[in-house]
């Protein structure tokens, strides 16, 4: 596959050229390939949003498959809401009714889902320009490294925080994501979430109900009609359909579940023996495997909590290649903090002080 280079050598030439000089390099915007020559392994990812656009691994009998959703163009991601491969913040996930009090100073951020703001706003790290800081195509281990500085207030956030994502492959089929934010003037809460859907049997091949899943979580966060968690930290009853504990195939008792008056999962696991935000350690979160293709993947990462997301909203949403992408044609593993964790206090902490550096790191082990 060529390399995005080839395809766009004005707009990454640009880019490179002004990687330190942030405003003109962030009015931008490119696409960019990491592949590993050794193997056939490679990512394309665009600077709107850090925005994951492809994954390409070979299945079982060496046929290549792009495994995540998403678009043709980078166009369609600045029009698009389904925050495919996205970079989602300063908070992703819900607060409840846009508020927060942090050191007795009330803040309220914008509301754009329902009563509640939702993945950092309108306006949140989905949907802006990020600043090429580091591209490296060319090594055993091929990288790359996006920069956005968010400014006190933007969406209703306090405090100036720079943020830096890094996709990286190395050998022999792994993926890892590096996030981290620090604060620069005053306490803030950060939750970074990378929004991939996946689909291992190739994007836009049906359905995942087929899929088997396993989630290292004996534990998750029940929420209200609105999706607000209700505080309680629940455990996972065995045999309800929300017990992953055990490699369970997606759809066995998906009829079961609903979330914000979707059937379907949409909820927040509390990962066993989770560590803090803040910690550098990381462990096994979760396991997908498609029988159909025999490809896999092993989920880590190093924060608290994992949504699950099982594409209930999409329907007839266009995608790569002509596909027509429809519900349950992906789902979603996004570790992060608990949601709505800057407004209960029995939640692990999302709040970044001042100096602080916030970390999420994750890793996609592929197999075949």
């Amino acid at each position: 596959m060529a390399r995005a280079a080839l395809v766009l050598p004005a707009a990454l030439l640009l880019c490179l050229a002004l990687a330190g000089r942030a405003d003109a390099a962030r009015k931008t915007v490119g696409v960019y390939e990491l592949k590993n020559k050794k193997w056939d392994f490679s990512i394309k990812v665009t600077n709107w949003g850090a925005t994951l656009m492809s994954v390409i691994v070979p299945d079982s009998k060496g046929n290549l498959a792009d495994v995540v959703l998403g678009y043709d163009t980078v166009a369609e991601y600045v029009n698009g809401s389904s925050y495919f491969g996205a970079l989602v913040g300063r908070v992703a996930n819900r607060v409840a009714k846009g508020r927060f009090v942090l050191d007795g100073k009330a803040y309220h951020l914008y509301i754009n889902d329902g009563k509640n703001a939702l993945h950092g706003g309108h306006r949140g790290f989905s949907k802006v320009i990020w600043t090429v800081k580091e591209y490296v195509p060319d090594c055993d281990s091929p990288y790359i490294t996006f920069y956005y500085h968010s400014f006190d207030g933007e969406q209703g956030f306090p405090g100036d925080l720079d943020v830096y994502v890094t996709y990286q492959l190395s050998s022999p089929y792994d993926l890892s994501l590096h996030m981290n934010a620090t604060a620069l003037n005053k306490a803030t809460p950060v939750n970074l979430v990378n929004h991939a859907y996946w689909n291992l049997g190739g994007h836009g091949s049906g359905d995942v109900l087929g899929h088997l899943i396993q989630v290292s979580a004996s534990r998750y966060t029940p929420v209200d009609k609105s999706m607000i968690p209700t505080g309680q930290v629940a455990g996972v009853v065995a045999g309800t359909p929300y017990d992953l504990r055990r490699l369970t195939r997606v759809g066995a008792r998906i009829g079961l579940v609903s979330g914000g008056g979707a059937v379907g999962y949409d909820l927040n696991y509390a990962v066993d023996q989770g560590s803090s935000p803040s910690s550098a350690l990381t462990q096994q979160v979760a396991f997908v495997r498609d029988p159909a293709s025999g490809r896999a993947f092993e989920l880590w990462a190093n924060q608290p909590g994992v949504q699950l997301y099982t594409s209930n909203w999409l329907k007839d949403e266009k995608g790569k290649g002509g596909k027509v992408y429809q519900k349950y044609g992906a789902l979603c593993l996004e570790t992060q903090a608990f949601p709505d964790a800057v407004n209960h206090p029995n939640f692990p902490s999302e709040i970044v002080r001042p100096g602080g550096v916030y970390r999420h790191d994750m890793l996609f082990k592929f197999s075949f």
